[in-house]
């Protein structure tokens, strides 16, 4: 039989899966959160993912629950697994995408490196904090934030006075202001048995908090780099249980650490070089591994891939008016739009090249993608 996967979620990432989940011989389906969202060739239900009832009843159409994002409350998703459904990654795993508080205490357990951080109640614990960091510190709130959203790098406790008013007496996550001299991102992909493949750590440039380049693999890295966030990669994706894709932003500090930023349990920004840049991109592994399928190989097709992220989109006319003129000038390049209107900051599609050459190929998926802003 065919098996079903049921994405919640109607965004680019699910979006993503669509191709790779018919090739593969699976029967995708997407819980949207509003009609015409990216995803909307498989929204096969509208509604809110965050209503136990909603969700109930996409599950029930569907032998596999998994994600576009992590934003599903954890009261449904164990709801889900008491009924039975199949959810991957599942809520013992997500919660640690979805809390950072709760991700800093279990990263610690592990053994992981990380930057130095605190749970700070008020202005005043965040003070000492700062004082007995360097001065400084980047604050951060538990839930919810992505794209630099949530963070601040602050001097003073008072700085973060406001988001102590909204957190109710809540905790909001104190870091060290970590000196790095570039970010690193480490993909695995995990089976619900166990199985595991670990992509090559690629380096990713960050604009505005905005994921902007990612060059695979990492330039210039030595081995025990390489090898040092396999194994983080690894021991986490052990650790947690999770099932699919995850990704792990690292920082690749000025003395040599390689410490954890992020977590992500899904497809996530930093792989998109994989769909034309590997045997087996992150859309068709993770689906291969929430159907507990055999993963697919991971190594890069030719010895450099660029992504660069299309940002925002033309001021002028649409995206759909580019892509001739892409295709025409830069007939290496390989383009992926997500259906979005455009919009300033906004993620609206990226552009995958690959070559022998890294400069080259760093040209060419800049220049391709820049005709589309």
């Amino acid at each position: 039989m065919t098996v079903r996967v049921g994405v919640i979620g109607g965004g680019q990432l699910a979006r993503m899966m669509i191709a790779p989940a018919v090739e593969i011989g699976l029967d995708i389906r997407v819980l949207a959160e509003d009609e015409g969202m990216s995803a909307q060739l498989a929204a096969t239900a509208i509604g809110d993912y965050r209503d136990l009832e909603t969700v109930r009843a996409f599950a029930r159409d569907v032998d596999v629950v998994t994600f576009d994002h992590e934003h599903v409350p954890q009261e449904v998703l164990r709801a889900l697994v008491a009924d039975g459904t199949q959810v991957h990654p599942g809520p013992d795993a997500l919660q640690y995408a979805q809390d950072k508080l709760v991700m800093r205490a279990r990263l610690a357990e592990l053994d992981v490196p990380q930057p130095e951080w605190a749970a700070v109640h008020d202005a005043d614990e965040l003070q000492r904090f700062i004082d007995e960091h360097g001065g400084g510190a980047v604050v951060k709130t538990p839930r919810g934030g992505y794209d630099g959203k949530g963070v601040r790098v602050v001097r003073a406790g008072s700085e973060a006075a406001d988001w102590f008013a909204s957190a109710d007496g809540g905790a909001l996550l104190a870091e060290e202001l970590v000196s790095f001299r570039r970010e690193l991102a480490q993909q695995i992909a995990r089976r619900p048995g166990g199985e595991m493949a670990a992509y090559p750590v690629v380096e990713t440039v960050q604009r505005d908090g905005v994921c902007a380049e990612v060059i695979a693999p990492a330039p210039s890295t030595t081995d025990r780099v390489i090898a040092l966030a396999e194994q983080i990669g690894r021991r986490i994706a052990d650790g947690i249980g999770v099932t699919g894709m995850l990704a792990v932003e690292l920082f690749e500090t000025d003395d040599d650490r390689i410490l954890v930023n992020e977590l992500a349990m899904r497809p996530h920004n930093s792989g998109h070089w994989s769909q034309d840049g590997a045997t087996t991109g992150q859309f068709e592994q993770h689906l291969r591994a929430v159907a507990d399928l055999p993963l697919g190989r991971i190594e890069p097709r030719q010895p450099w891939t660029v992504m660069i992220n299309i940002l925002g989109g033309p001021a002028d006319g649409s995206l759909a008016d580019r892509f001739a003129p892409a295709m025409q000038e830069y007939p290496d390049a390989k383009i992926h739009t997500y259906g979005k209107d455009p919009r300033p900051g906004r993620k609206v599609g990226h552009v995958n090249v690959s070559g022998d050459d890294l400069d080259e190929v760093v040209y060419t998926a800049r220049a391709a993608a820049a005709l589309f802003v």
